[in-house]
């Protein structure tokens, strides 16, 4: 009987008892190391909880540049649309508020001609594919889809959703260490409940950073001189070709319900007077 006594008081000790203790303990953890960390975001003014610094970003995204590059058969040939990228995004970067920032842009033209997508490394590497381009109709739609990608590297969108990522996963972990029971096959199933409660919440926080990507873009596309409105011709061309088929832009860029009119209540914002004359369209 002496010799079962130190499983005994394992089973004991992280039975339903144990298990709760350990899950507090890692929900605590998680929530500590997600609030303790706070950082301004003086471009759109919110206090963020990203532990990472801008250096680490731009670290991440040049790192990781090169992968991406391959996954859409490298950067275009075609100096001369290469270059018009590049022209249009750094004069959104250099005349909008995102020119203040630590970030370091550059702004590619990927190969890939049958991709109709545009994304945004952290740290400020911009892609958008030749199948993309070939869908913009101006130089203002260019410009409006380069500063929404502008406007998730700016929000740190990247950071914040490793942040949250790591957050919610802490928390779901826990929640299932708490309720999990080896003697109960039904607490199995509320394992997988909770797992997915985490994946919604994670999905939740993408809606809106490409909500807040689009007002950001609309804001940094204006300050460039570039017409706003083109953000809408550019979303109504991606609808209208995608027909059954969506392109992956709206893969990587959900397009939650009223972007559209999002997009035109942010407009109405910037310019309650009316659109102005003169802008690039």
């Amino acid at each position: 009987m002496t010799g079962m006594e130190p499983g005994y008081q394992l089973r004991r000790r992280f039975g339903g008892g144990g298990r709760l203790l350990i899950a507090l303990i890692m929900a605590g953890v998680a929530l500590v190391s997600y609030f303790g960390t706070r950082q301004l975001n003086p471009v759109t003014n919110e206090v963020q909880h990203v532990s990472m610094t801008a250096d680490q970003e731009i670290g991440m995204g040049l790192q990781a540049a090169p992968e991406m590059e391959a996954q859409y058969g490298g950067l275009s040939s075609d100096a001369g649309a290469s270059a018009r990228v590049e022209q249009v995004g750094e004069r959104v970067v250099a005349r909008s508020s995102a020119g203040t920032t630590p970030y370091k842009f550059q702004f590619h033209l990927l190969a890939d001609p049958q991709t109709i997508n545009a994304f945004a490394l952290p740290g400020g590497q911009v892609f958008i594919t030749d199948g993309l381009l070939t869908q913009l109709h101006s130089e203002a739609e260019l410009a409006t889809v380069l500063a929404h990608e502008v406007g998730h590297v700016v929000a740190r969108h990247s950071a914040q959703q490793l942040a949250k990522s790591q957050l919610t996963q802490g928390l779901t972990g826990a929640a299932v260490i708490a309720t999990y029971d080896p003697n109960d096959p039904s607490s199995a199933r509320n394992a997988a409940v909770i797992a997915a409660i985490g994946q919604l919440v994670n999905m939740k926080f993408g809606r809106n950073d490409e909500l807040q990507a689009d007002q950001l873009g609309v804001r940094f596309a204006s300050d460039a001189g570039y017409d706003p409105r083109s953000m809408i011709k550019v979303m109504q061309t991606l609808e209208q070709e995608g027909g059954a088929r969506q392109p992956e832009f709206f893969s990587t860029h959900p397009n939650p319900e009223h972007r559209i009119e999002r997009i035109q209540q942010a407009i109405q914002e910037k310019y309650p007077n009316g659109v102005p004359q003169g802008l690039t369209p």
